[in-house]
């Protein structure tokens, strides 16, 4: 199998993994463990897993003027972005989430827009016009009532705060990212993770019973944490260094596929009218927004 198959494979199975875990990390919250505390669990660790890989990458230390990037860094990717997700997924549906979380390339260009006044073509306009019409209608029309999924609106609007805040860590992480080795840059943002989300969660991670915890709740919750959390990072990683920035996006229209396929056969969700039309317009709107513009054939021929 040559390196790029396995690249391929590897976005693959970061994909799955992230469209599974939807219904995975649901069904712990809140009956084993409350969602802040699941991202104290999350955060220590991913943290131990990078600082143990790290050994075996190149020893780096943080340019004191990268101190404060990284420290804004980490409370957008592992501080706000975590909490508000989980938060949002123990509200919410696994469906809903699954299809929510596609609209980070939409909010990535549209901060894209306003931070770093990039251009947005019209194309791109009308993609995340859709997308977020998308998006609106999961929110505003959402009307479930379910025992698991107590405030399904709010639920879904944490859920796409999520993205928003995602989409501002990769682009403040862009030049550190560039910079520093993946082991030594997750390392570090995972530990002052632990830092920002001790506030918000130590009340619930303390009032988690580990001595009794089913094996139910444990495997998910270890999925959670060497599966979405340290490998997929790996997995991307792995397959940006065979395989375009451009190409390995694409996969982010199977992550709802499989979210909605898993969560459905494992009777945690089902779909309905609003879910079908919401997912087709977030999902249109996330290809017309993030397609390249296709060059001219004269332009191609000149450009050789």
């Amino acid at each position: 199998m040559n390196k790029r198959t396995l690249a391929i494979a590897a976005a693959i199975g970061a994909t799955t993994i992230y469209g599974l875990n939807h219904t995975i990390a649901k069904v712990v919250m809140p009956a084993y463990v409350q969602p802040l505390g699941f991202i104290i669990l999350r955060v220590l660790g991913a943290a131990l897993l990078f600082w143990l890989v790290s050994f075996f990458g190149p020893k780096e230390k943080i340019n004191k003027k990268d101190y404060l990037r990284m420290l804004l860094c980490a409370v957008l990717g592992m501080g706000i972005n975590m909490l508000v997700f989980f938060k949002g997924l123990s509200l919410s549906t696994p469906i809903n989430s699954s299809v929510l979380v596609t609209t980070t390339p939409i909010i990535v260009l549209i901060l894209s827009a306003l931070l770093i006044k990039e251009k947005i073509s019209a194309r791109k306009i009308v993609g995340i016009t859709i997308g977020l019409l998308g998006a609106l209608g999961l929110i505003l029309f959402s009307t479930e009532i379910r025992q698991d999924a107590p405030n399904i609106p709010l639920g879904n609007f944490l859920i796409l705060m999520n993205s928003v805040f995602y989409g501002s860590y990769l682009i403040v992480a862009k030049t550190l990212i560039a910079k520093y080795h993946p082991f030594t840059f997750m390392k570090w943002l995972f530990t002052l993770g632990i830092l920002i989300s001790l506030p918000f969660g130590y009340r619930e991670f303390l009032e988690i019973d580990f001595t009794n915890l089913p094996f139910e709740a444990i495997w998910r919750i270890a999925f959670v944490i060497v599966g979405t959390t340290f490998c997929t990072y790996l997995f991307n990683i792995f397959a940006l260094t065979q395989l375009k920035a451009s190409t390995l996006s694409a996969f982010v229209y199977i992550q709802p596929l499989i979210g909605i396929i898993y969560a459905i056969s494992t009777g945690q969700d089902s779909l309905t009218t609003v879910k079908i039309i919401a997912a087709s317009l977030v999902l249109l709107g996330v290809y017309l927004a993030s397609k390249k513009p296709t060059v001219p054939k004269h332009k191609r021929t000149l450009n050789r």
